[in-house]
Parts: C-alpha cells; structure tokens; sequence
C-alpha cells in the first residue's frame, strides 16, 4: 500500500449537454476502453440537477461491459496491485482487480447559461475500498475545474492522490484488524507505530509545519475530558506520590546503609533504586501489575520476542495505564471494588503521568499524530495546490466494505415496516411469517437472489449506501464471507440495464420507478417507504423441487440428528425426526426464534444509542455462527465438511488423553435439531452460490495459515461461557490447552480475536481463577502472564474488573513466590553437595566487586 500502488488508476469528468445529453468530457491519463455513454450515465444520475451535490460509487471490472481495455493505467508487469493486508484473496477465476469508482456530482446556477445550471461531474477510479479518504480531493479539484476548466486540474487531481504516501501506515493481519475493529480504545495496536519517526506522521507534504509542543495536546484515553480544575487535582497528586517516591528512596538508602553496616547482607534493589515489590504488585520478570485505581498491568520484558511490531521500542503505554517495570512499586494499594467504571481501568490519576525514566519515549509518542488521535486510522497530508488535506485512513478495512455505509441506517429504515409484503420463500422466510424485514434482506444476499433498492427522488449517493451496507450485511462486515461486492452495482440506471441484469443475483441501487413495476427482480426495498416486497413468481423462479445429492439418509455421527430414508426434497429437509419420536414441521410450526431474538436485540441496541461498531461486530457475529451452522449442516447430510471442523463432543477415555470438542455446539440436542432444521432451505441455497465456493477456498487458506492448530478455539471458548455443565477434566483440559497453544504474538492476537470487549472479553476465562481445581487455576495464571507479554494482552487483561485483576495479582504473586523458593531450596542442597565450588564461585563474586546477589 505504498506509494507506488497507484491509488488513483484513472480520473473522468463528465458534463450534461443541452442538446446532447451526458457526455465523457475527460478520460486522464489515457481512454479506459469502455463505453463512454456508460460511464457518463453512471456520473451523471437522474435527478441529478436537483441536488447541489450528489456523491455516487459504481465500479468497473465487474462484467465483460465494464472490463477496462487496456491494462489500468500506469501498471507494469512491476507495479502490480497491492492487495489489503489480511485478506486471503484467491478469486475462483484469474479476474482484473475490481476499481471502485468515487463520483462527485455538482450543480452550480448560473442565469446566463440557457439551462439555468451547469452540471459536472468529476470521478476517480481506485482499488482501495476506503474510497471515503479522496472526497476532499474531489471537492478541491471540481472547484479549481470550475475556476479553470481544463485537463490540466485532471493532470493535478491524478498526482496529488498518487503523492500520497500509505507505506508508512502500519499493515495489520486480519487477526489484527479484527481485534483492532471490536476495541474503542484509542491506543488499541499503539506499537505499531513504533516505527515513525517524532514528526514523520504530522505533514510529510510540508515540512515547515512544525507540530503542536509536548503536553500541549494531553493523551487521554477514548470517551474522556479534564477540565482545569481536575487537572489541578491530578497535578498536585501526581507531586505528592513524587514525594513519596523520594521518601521511600531515601528511607531504603538508610535501611541498606543500616544493614550493610550491621554486616548484613545488602537489600537487592531495582536498577531505580526502588525495593522489591511492596503487597500492591508482584514481579514477573521485572514487571509490575497494579490492582489499585491505576490498574497499569505492565509489559514484561519482551525486547527479545517478535512482536511484528517492535515492542522493544515502546517502553509504556502511557494512555493504556501501562507503566515501567517495577519504578513505580512505591504507590499504596488502593481499594479494590469492582464497580462498572474500575472495569474500564481508566485511572485519571495515570493518563497524563509520564512513565518514570522513559520520558523520551513518553516525548516521542505524544508527537506521533496517529498515536495522539486515534490508532484505528493512519492520519497523514497530501499537498493540493495551496492546501493541506488531511487524510485519515482506516486501519481494519476490509475487502467488502467500500465507503462509508451504516448498517444503523439500513436496520432503522426497514423495521419499520415488520411485515415483508409477497408469497413466503423456503430460502426468504426462515421464521415464516414472522421473519424480520432484514433478516428476509440476508437470505436474499447469501441465497443468491436479486435485490434493489429503490430510491425515488432520493440522490443517488443515499441509494448507494444502502447497497453497500447490505454487502456489508450479507458479508458479515467483510469477515466471515464474500462475493456480494463483485455483484452489486450501488447506482444502476437504464443505460447500462443489459450490464447489471446480466449478473447473477446481482444488488442495485436505482432511482427510476420503473424498475419496481419490471419485475426484473426478486426482493425490491423501497427507500423512503421502508417496505420490502417479495416477487410475486418467486416460487417460479425458484422452485423448490427433489434434489437428488439429498436422497440418501442423513448421515448422523453425532447423534443428535435422526436418519430421514425418506427426505428426497428440500421441503422433507425440514421435516426431522426429535428425540420423542414427534416430527418438526417449521414451515407450519413457525418457531425458530433464534432471527428474531437476535433482531430485538440490534434493535434495542440501536435504541439505547450503542454506536455503530456493536452492531457491526454483532452482525459479524451472526453470519460466522451462520456458516458454523452451515458446516455443521453438511457435514450431517454429506459426512463432512469442506469449511469447518468436524462435529464432536469432548471425550473422555480411561488411560488415554482427552480429546477437545469441535464444530458449532449447542446449549442442547433440541436446540441444535432445531436450529438445523429451520436453517435448512437457506443453507442449501446458499451452497449453491460463488459465496459458497469462495468461503470453501478460504476456509483452506486460513487453516494453513492459522497460528493455534490443532483444535478448535471458538468451540472451547463457547463451552466456556455457554455450557449448562462441564467436568472438573474437560475445563482443565480446556484451560491448560489454550496455555500451552497460546504464546507467540500471533497466537495471543487470533485467541484475543475471538474474545470481543462487547462479549466479555477476557471474563469467562478469568473465571478459572476462581476454579475448585488448582490446575485449572495455575492453568488460567500461566495464560493470563502468556497474553501479559505483549501490549496488546495487557490491554484486554486491563478491562477485567478489579476483582478479578486482584485475583490474578495475587496468585501469580504467589506462584512467583513458590518457584523463587523452590529456586533457593535447589540452590541451598546443590551448596551443601558442593560447598567447595560455592566457595570458590563465591570468593571469585566479591573479588569481582562486590556479592552480586549471591543471597
């Protein structure tokens, strides 16, 4: 994503003709090879000269239509594309990168021209899908073309974008972006950073800018504010706790002085000056862990390892409450209640202390631009003309999420009307007549129907948005699945009908009502009305008849799905035998409430004003325990399955090791029939799709490249939170297995990956500190030190409560103890065995300088 990755592939600027209509005025640097009244059409939407300013997305490569002929521009067999960091790519054939394409349309009145207006419309074409970052671009260049209508502003527009230097922005893992996307804090993956020069990320385009003097701007932490006054409470607090520090010091120099005096061995000190840890921390490693108001859980010393992000480099986290080593052990222990606000283990009293030695790094982090805003996005400037734009790139995107879209906004729009107009579907209609309107709209994407959204007399960027968060819907925020994007066409008109038609389920945006009256589509969402309609011949176009892959008995290894010899149809898929011999007709029962449950709570959510990054991750929740199901699904019909883990409960056999559960599991067996059965007819449809194939392909990928092999995290780690009963050996088996699998950073970050903050986080491990079994609980200590390692671990172990942050203190405290002790009894026999070499290496010690610590 450097600066050689061609941002900008090409720039068009369009303008209405009275006479002649739209027209392709400027194609720069050179004619994409496509159909000009295409693209004129697509800059240029109906209604446009009723809007002030309109912003519209389409993109190319999607079709043979819209193929760019010749190579993109610029490109050499050495200049290739640069794919976004994480994503597994690996399309089903060798396609061209898909382009998006950012349009900005303005209408300026001017009385003397015969129409009353001048129409332009001024677009660039890019690989990125953050395409929201270029809209300053754009409003600057259609202002200096209106000024000066020529190509050179094309000419400007193309350099400016491509001046534009991203390599300095960190490349998060996918793993990464997803623990980077499900955290609020401000200073999540602050390390990354680690690698800016103190005014590198300010203005690289204008060097005399010169930043802001330190402390100026104050680094707090997200969602926090300090008026002067509580400021000089933190100033006169943070001299007194200097005080004590002197005075502690001091009163250690006399004790030493004391006891060296007295012939006493000397007190072994910290390279500070300070004592050993005092009842408020334990060390580990020459790390402290607080469990007072401050709660900084420190890092250990990890210079050594491989962070992928140079963690030697960042010696605190000065926002995080994470401070330096054990210089700071001097502090009191405070109270330890666990109120819903010592949670967040955001201590105001620390925000603003720099850590004791490391001012340079406390210096040189606060002049980091990206760090002082916010570490979710890379800020950096890019020179147009006589300003300064800034630019804010987002960190975590990912492949099907392009533009700014609200899944809030899709949600609200279409609840308010809960009934779905039309015939019922076996594929639409998972909870019959009661299925949510949204729920109907994710059906359509994953089943492969075609869907558009109709917005008449709305601007066409409105339109655009609503089909761009329902890829994101379908996709899971861009996580869990894909496809959605290379098929949707956010504004769609008549001029280019045969292109997008020609597609397969494809997803359009229109505002011409003449589409709702063409049939040419199987759900229609009106924008506005807020209705969702089903198509009359849907039963038609998707007939539900025998399938023949399905004719033999379901294969049932686990048990807890009865062999059907009957089932030869979809509508027979639905019908399952139950425990009690009953059978489970859904369509006519009608009671999965799993949709709708999940439905009330995204819609209380939303009115109890959660942002937008919960009902992300609540969605993306929801379609990887989707495709989970899926798995489970096939795997029962066909005997296995291509994208997830077999099914299997945790086993338990006399004299040989137990084996780990894997697969979706469930709080029951009824349950689990249930959920199978209601989620039959979409789940076979959807194995139907390209979303299906693609989601294969990546499962493959990312078993290769997972770093925690062997067994299946998320299954544990629902056992744990979710089980009704579990035995003393299968949590113990559990815990220690996750201990002994999760130590490198990379591990810590996929396990950190799955424990979202919104779910609890670390919370259900942290109940193993509290296990009736001491295994378990030296288990879950050993993990919790393992994630203590890297920056990123202390965060999450940070928003645990004090209760739990104090029982985690206090028994790897003890542990410490109990290993430092058994470390001296080894020493004492091994000098009692050889007290003649103790002698020897002892006198060489005090020859030396000194006793170096031998007692």
């Amino acid at each position: 994503m450097g600066s050689n990755g061609n941002h900008c592939s090409f720039v068009l600027l369009a303008e209405f003709h009275i006479f002649e209509g739209a027209q392709l005025k400027y194609q720069f640097p050179q004619p994409l090879g496509v159909d000009e009244g295409v693209l004129a059409m697509s800059m240029l939407p109906d209604g446009a000269e009723t809007q002030l300013d309109d912003w519209t997305i389409f993109f190319l490569n999607q079709t043979p239509f819209n193929t760019i002929s010749p190579v993109l521009a610029l490109d050499t067999p050495e200049v290739k594309a640069v794919g976004l960091p994480g994503e597994e790519g690996g399309d089903l054939d060798d396609k061209p990168d898909l382009l998006c394409v950012l349009n900005l349309v303005r209408t300026k009145h001017d009385k003397t021209l015969s129409r009353g207006a001048q129409v332009l419309a001024l677009a660039i074409c890019t690989r990125h899908p953050f395409i929201q970052i270029f809209k300053p671009f754009l409003l600057m260049a259609l202002d200096d073309y209106f000024s000066d209508p020529s190509q050179d502003c094309l000419a400007r527009l193309f350099d400016a974008v491509n001046s534009m230097d991203l390599s300095p922005a960190p490349l998060l893992t996918r793993q990464e972006k997803m623990v980077m996307r499900a955290s609020e804090r401000k200073d999540i993956f602050m390390e990354k950073f680690a690698h800016l020069g103190p005014q590198q990320n300010w203005n690289n385009s204008n060097p005399g800018l010169v930043p802001k003097p330190m402390l100026q701007h104050k680094y707090t932490n997200s969602g926090e504010s300090f008026s002067s006054f509580e400021e000089g409470i933190i100033s006169r607090q943070r001299e007194r706790t200097q005080d004590e520090l002197r005075l502690r010091e001091r009163d250690v120099a006399q004790r030493r002085d004391f006891l060296e005096s007295e012939g006493t061995v000397s007190i072994q000190t910290t390279s500070h000056g300070q004592n050993s840890p005092s009842d408020s921390s334990f060390s580990l490693g020459g790390s402290a862990v607080w469990v007072g108001d401050e709660s900084g859980l420190d890092l250990a010393p990890v210079a050594s390892k491989d962070l992928s992000g140079d963690v030697s480099s960042v010696v605190s986290l000065v926002g995080s409450n994470t401070l330096v080593g054990p210089s700071t052990t001097t502090r009191k222990r405070r109270s330890t209640d666990a109120s819903s606000s010592s949670s967040h283990a955001h201590s105001r009293d620390q925000v603003l202390r720099p850590p004791i030695n490391a001012t340079q790094t406390y210096h040189d982090l606060h002049l980091r631009s990206g760090i002082a805003k916010d570490t979710h996005f890379y800020h950096t400037s890019v020179a147009y003309k006589d300003h300064q734009l800034p630019i804010k790139m987002p960190l975590s995107t990912f492949a099907e999420e392009v533009g700014d879209y609200s899944l809030i906004t899709l949600i609200k729009e279409f609840s308010s009307h809960p009934s779905v107009l039309g015939p019922q579907h076996p594929h639409l209609h998972t909870n019959g007549p009661q299925t949510h309107p949204i729920i109907i709209l994710f059906n359509a994407l994953i089943t492969g129907k075609r869907i558009i959204f109709l917005g008449h007399k709305r601007p066409a960027g409105e339109v655009s948005s609503f089909v761009l968060s329902a890829c994101a819907l379908g996709s899971g925020c861009g996580t869990a699945l894909r496809g959605f994007i290379e098929r949707s066409f956010p504004y769609a008109n008549l001029n280019n009908r045969d292109e997008w038609e020609s597609v397969p389920a494809y997803i359009a945006g229109v505002t011409n009502p003449i589409f709702q009256t063409s049939r040419a589509w199987d759900l229609l969402l009106v924008i506005g009305a807020g209705t969702v309609t089903v198509a009359k011949d849907i039963h038609t176009t998707y007939p539900v008849t025998s399938n023949p892959g399905l004719g033999a008995p379901l294969i049932s290894r686990t048990g807890t799905l009865k062999a059907e010899s009957s089932i030869s149809s979809e509508d027979d898929i639905g019908r399952l035998i139950t425990k009690d011999g009953t059978k489970s007709d859904f369509a006519a029962r009608s009671d999965n409430n799993a949709d709708k449950v999940f439905i009330d709570d995204i819609r209380a959510a939303i009115e109890d004003h959660f942002g937008e990054s919960l009902v992300r991750m609540r969605f993306t929740e929801y379609v990887t325990r989707f495709v989970r199901l899926a798995s489970r699904y096939e795997e029962e019909v066909n005997g296995s399955t291509k994208f997830g883990f077999s099914s299997s409960g945790f086993t338990e056999t006399s004299g040989r090791i137990p084996q780990l559960g894997s697969g979706i599991a469930f709080v029951d067996d009824a349950t689990c029939i249930r959920e199978l059965s209601a989620n039959a007819h979409r789940i076979e449809a959807w194995r139907k799709t390209n979303s299906y194939r693609y989601c294969v392909l990546d499962w493959a990928k990312s078993q290769a490249n997972s770093a925690i092999k062997g067994f299946d995290v998320l299954h544990q780690l629902f056992r744990l939170r979710h089980a009704k009963s579990m035995s003393d050996l299968e949590v113990t088996t559990i815990i220690r297995t996750l201990a002994d699998n999760v130590k490198s950073y990379e591990q810590v970050v996929e396990l950190l990956a799955y424990l979202t903050p919104h779910g609890g986080g670390l919370m259900h491990l942290s109940f193993g500190l509290f296990h009736q079994k001491e295994a378990v609980r030296e288990a879950t200590v050993d993990l919790f030190n393992q994630l203590r390692a890297y920056p990123v671990g202390v965060l999450f172990l940070q928003a645990l409560n004090h209760f739990q942050r104090y029982a985690y203190v206090r028994q790897a405290h003890v542990r410490e103890k109990k290993l430092q002790n058994e470390q001296q009894q080894d020493q004492r026999q091994h000098q009692a065995t050889h007290p003649t070499q103790f002698v020897r290496s002892h006198s060489n010690s005090i020859v030396g300088g000194g006793l170096n610590g031998a007692f």
